[in-house]
């Protein structure tokens, strides 16, 4: 393989792409670079499996660790299964070049990204998306691009192209695009509300980057000059084909206008069975009736798709009756489980989910570790598709790549509405169990989440609704359909997913099965889905319009304060004894952070507030003036010693302890008894100087005393030396505590 290397910069960024130095031996191999970050794609075909008709294309994106210079975490220290970062890139990388193969290529093709370097600035997704389509290009596979991909961002009025992680986390949008010079093939992106005329600028901004990529990895196709492998066109069928459409079309239509998926799917399934007989029936030969058989079979499920658009073309009818813009029937009901914090069930025509929140505390957080510096998740969503959702039986491994797609989607499409953490502290997790499925789960997954946050009263800043999108071209006309079904999603040329709220898009997602399609197609719609959604928010409102205003009896309360950072060695108390002691009489569990917030949850409103009055009472600061309750724990001859709040002791000297002269202090006062005591000062060093005297009556105009207070205060030094001893030892301990 010819070295060849191709450098150019696009919009201020420095870009380079080569081939032809690392992994030689596969069938293409690019690199990409920019900044620090470097990513390999190699891309290795091998000879078709027998009688598979498909396309076996594998897609991996691995993120080593020590691309960032980090040691893998874990016993083993090493790279184990991939993360769901990778999963979502591995999809990203995935949808872009699936429909861009040419029929009748079904060979197998594992396309295997590795990041080599990662400088923390640029996100090596998009690095990969690129490599891969110029790994594709710059071999003999029959790849009929290239793409070219980026990343846009949207801020005050402001587009970024491949914005740096940093400017990511303040954009209001983020988005990846993937396309070919005339069009654009795949959309993901995540928003907090943005417009539609926003995002399509973004899209066509976008492009304008992607044309560019493209003219690089021409340039470095022509340098390496490798020919591309012919591919034979799979075998017409024409003839038969259209002699089954004009003598079965009364019979398929029968059968794609029967109402429910599972019985239109027995329909033309009989309907298959009773032609294929009957049309080799007299064919003596077994090998032969059997091919004859398989054949008519795909034929048969090939017109049935052919007809089903063609009645949406030719009649603006749908398998289901509906018009173009129709949203199925739409049925809500929340908290129909008993036990759990929160439940909502959202049925839309035969898609159907059960989705739960369940509330949990700081712990409950989930810890992402990855390429970036290590982070912590306080909402999660996880989406399910058992098999039974769709009448098949399989076997259950854990969630597949579709399942944390999907996840991931209805994620990034509610995140912008939930409150702030610092007023709600709650960890959220959603669940969404998917009972049936018949097109637009995912947007069924985001509609019953939006109604249990509403339920449980998370005090989310306003609803948003999901809808899919489909797409319909013949003789370039595009037919744009709403709230798609199942067989719509499988037989037509778009999936188009939009979240949003009133306010606008929080979400969205594309992919395509022809070449690309143009901005004005996403503009139409982008504003067919704006009404769809605007439908779904009306019904999803009219069963409840607002969050409740107390949250589920079964969640845990929660309650914070924060508290000087110096006060933490005194609530942990040394070996943790003191919040232990908190948490036991409470019935509590207490998490407290470096900055000073301290999360209470307990089981009731009553536990957590005695907790955190306990909590208060241990780091509260003494104020100069108030009259604390004071318990002797050490009679001197010059004073004594009181502890006023727990583990904070100050001095009363003699001549604070009594309006009258007193000589010594065991005369006035006894060990372990209580006193009122006034604060009258509290030094730089933090020792804290009482009297008694001034609660007294006759004493409260007097002075602060002038006695010979250097024994005392060398008590209250030693005192207050080992008082900082105890917050090192506390703090030592504190960390220990919360890793164990």
């Amino acid at each position: 393989m010819t070295y060849c290397k191709v450098e150019r910069e696009i919009f201020g960024q420095k870009w380079t792409i080569e081939t032809g130095r690392m992994a030689k031996q596969a069938d293409g191999a690019a690199v990409v670079t920019v900044g620090g970050t470097v990513v390999l794609c190699a891309a290795q075909t091998d000879k078709p499996r027998a009688g598979i008709d498909f396309f076996p294309l594998t897609v991996d994106y691995r993120e080593k660790p020590s691309a960032a210079g980090k040691v893998p975490g874990g016993f083993f220290k090493r790279e184990g299964r991939p993360t769901q970062k990778e999963i979502l890139t591995m999809r990203l990388i995935d949808r872009h070049i699936r429909p861009l193969f040419p029929d009748g290529y079904n060979d197998e093709l594992q396309i295997m990204n590795m990041v080599l370097s990662a400088d923390m600035e640029n996100d090596p997704d998009i690095l990969a998306m690129v490599a891969s389509s110029a790994a594709l290009a710059v071999s003999k596979i029959p790849f009929m691009g290239p793409t070219g991909a980026v990343r846009v961002g949207f801020n005050e009025d402001r587009y970024l192209l491949n914005p740096t992680d940093q400017e990511r986390e303040v954009t209001r949008l983020d988005m990846v695009v993937a396309g070919t010079r005339e069009s654009i093939c795949m959309v993901e992106a995540g928003a907090r509300e943005v417009g539609e005329d926003t995002v399509l600028e973004a899209l066509s901004r976008g492009h304008e980057f992607i044309r560019e990529i493209i003219s690089m990895i021409d340039e470095l196709q022509e340098k390496a000059g490798t020919e591309k492998i012919e591919v034979e066109p799979p075998e017409s069928h024409e003839d038969l084909m259209n002699e089954i459409r004009e003598k079965q079309a009364s019979r398929i239509r029968e059968c794609i206008l029967v109402p429910g998926k599972l019985a239109k799917k027995r329909a033309l399934k009989e309907f298959i069975k009773e032609y294929v007989e009957n049309e080799t029936s007299a064919i003596e030969d077994e090998e032969e009736k059997a091919a004859k058989a398989a054949l008519l079979k795909k034929l048969v499920r090939e017109a049935s798709a052919l007809q089903e658009r063609a009645m949406v073309v030719e009649e603006q009818k749908r398998a289901d009756g509906r018009g173009l813009t129709d949203i199925r029937p739409i049925d809500i009901e929340v908290g129909i489980l008993p036990r759990t914090h929160v439940s909502a069930l959202f049925t839309r025509g035969e898609t159907q989910a059960v989705v739960t929140l369940t509330l949990g505390t700081s712990s409950d957080e989930q810890v992402i570790e990855g390429l970036s510096e290590e982070y912590k998740k306080k909402f999660m969503l996880h989406y399910n598709f058992p098999p039974f959702s769709v009448g098949e039986c399989k076997p259950i491994r854990g969630p597949g790549r579709r399942e944390i797609g999907h996840g991931a989607l209805a994620e990034r499409g509610i995140q912008p509405i939930l409150p702030d953490p610092d007023e709600f502290f709650y960890t959220m997790r959603i669940v969404s169990d998917i009972l049936e499925s018949n097109g637009s789960s995912s947007m069924a997954t985001v509609c019953g989440g939006v109604l249990a946050l509403m339920d449980a009263g998370v005090t989310i800043r306003r609803p948003v609704a999901g809808i899919a999108m489909g797409l319909i071209m013949e003789n370039d006309e595009a037919i744009i359909l709403s709230d798609i079904l199942g067989s719509e999603d499988h037989h037509g040329d778009m999936d188009f997913k939009v979240v949003g709220s009133s306010e606008g898009i929080t979400a969205l997602q594309m992919d395509i099965k022809v070449a690309g399609i143009t901005i004005d197609i996403m503009r139409r719609a982008l504003q067919q889905a704006k009404d769809g959604r605007a439908h779904i928010l009306d019904c999803m409102t009219a069963v409840i319009a607002e969050p409740k205003p107390t949250l589920s009896p079964y969640a845990p309360t929660m309650l914070r304060r924060v508290i000087n950072p110096d006060k933490i060695g005194a609530l942990i108390g040394p070996g943790g004894k003191m919040i232990k002691a908190i948490q036991e009489e409470a019935s509590v569990k207490i998490d407290v952070e470096d900055s000073g917030v301290v999360l209470i949850c307990g089981p009731s409103q009553e536990a957590a507030e005695k907790a955190l009055q306990m909590v208060d009472a241990v780091t509260e600061e003494v104020e100069i003036g108030k009259v604390y309750k004071g318990k002797v724990v050490s009679i001197k001859d010059f004073g004594v010693f009181m502890e006023i709040l727990p583990g904070q002791e100050g001095l009363c000297h003699v001549s604070e302890l009594d309006v009258g002269f007193v000589k010594n202090a065991s005369d006035v006062v006894k060990y372990g008894e209580v006193y009122d005591v006034k604060v009258i000062d509290v030094d730089d060093t933090g020792r804290i100087k009482l009297s008694r005297k001034q609660t007294m009556p006759g004493g409260e105009d007097s002075g602060s005393g002038h006695g010979d207070h250097s024994r005392g205060g060398s008590r209250n030094q030693g005192g207050g030396g080992r008082r900082d001893n105890d917050r090192r030892r506390g703090g030592s301990r504190r960390n220990e505590y919360r890793r164990n």
